[in-house]
């Protein structure tokens, strides 16, 4: 299975994304990460500790003997029209991650709106960094997303500090000793869930 990450804005916790998604794949098949931004945030993620899969960028991995059960690809943001084709074309989903917040959901309609005029584009919207309780932003957010009809995950990302601190140390979020660890690791487990279900096998 392939799962490309991709926005049309930084920020919004695209890499962060793209690490977790491929720490839970990998307990069900060998899971690559391609980081196929310029900025190379999953590589510099990755060097920083010591992350359950490999990590390489998208020329190191045309030079790889063996196919793996799983690939991630963590994209540039705001790809051109050409990219965004090739990379909805090549994938089996694509995730579009935005945060609750209208310069991010400007973004994701501009990219909605690009794939909608491709012929094959299937893809899940992923509502990042809910902001906790008393703000109702995310909650707002989805719903107004889902009286639209865009096809959008149930799940969602909480905003949780313990994000940075996993990249920071540079592994995947539940190996951080933090209380909020496990919470931020299950919602990417939800999501994670969701995206098998999606994509049988």
């Amino acid at each position: 299975m392939i799962v490309t990450v991709a926005s049309f804005k930084g920020g919004v916790g695209k890499t962060t994304t793209a690490i977790h998604l491929a720490a839970f794949l990998q307990g069900y098949a060998e899971t690559l990460l391609i980081d196929a931004d310029p900025n190379q945030s999953a590589l510099a993620w990755a060097s920083r500790g010591e992350l359950p899969f490999v990590v390489v960028d998208q020329w190191q991995a045309r030079e790889l003997p063996t196919p793996h059960g799983h690939v991630v690809i963590d994209t540039q943001a705001r790809p051109i029209a050409d990219d965004l084709a090739l990379l909805a074309a090549s994938c089996d989903l694509l995730i579009l991650p935005t945060t609750p917040d209208i310069l991010a959901l400007d973004a994701l309609a501009l990219m909605v709106q690009h794939l909608a005029g491709l012929p094959i584009a299937p893809y899940r919207i992923l509502l990042t960094m809910i902001p906790p309780y008393p703000s109702r932003a995310g909650a707002e957010v989805r719903a107004m997303l889902t009286t639209t009809g865009l096809p959008l995950l149930e799940g969602g990302i909480s905003r949780y500090a313990v994000f940075q601190k996993a990249a920071l140390a540079g592994t995947a979020v539940y190996d951080v000793k933090d209380p909020k660890a496990e919470l931020g690791w299950q919602d990417y487990v939800a999501i994670g869930r969701e995206i098998l279900a999606y994509v049988p096998g």
